[in-house]
């Protein structure tokens, strides 16, 4: 697993991967923040270099990695 803490992950990284794990494409990435699309891959190729990511499945992985620790933000707000 992607452990976060270890990249580097700016403010505008974290948006875009956060639409990218709900499922958006690029473009919608794109237009969500008003960016072009070849800034929002230039995010995802950053992050992903930053991470040591080079192929598809690990891809996944961070994403997984970055919705879980969505989910227990969530978590802790509620119980907190």
């Amino acid at each position: 697993m992607v452990n976060l803490t270890d990249i580097k992950i700016t403010q505008r990284d974290e948006q875009v991967l956060n639409l990218l794990v709900q499922g958006c494409s690029n473009k919608e990435i794109a237009e969500e923040l008003n960016i072009s699309p070849r800034t929002v891959k230039q995010h995802l190729r950053t992050l992903f270099l930053r991470a040591g990511i080079t192929n598809g499945r690990k891809r996944v992985k961070l994403a997984t990695a970055m919705y879980q620790k969505e989910q227990r933000e969530v978590c802790n707000q509620v119980i907190g």
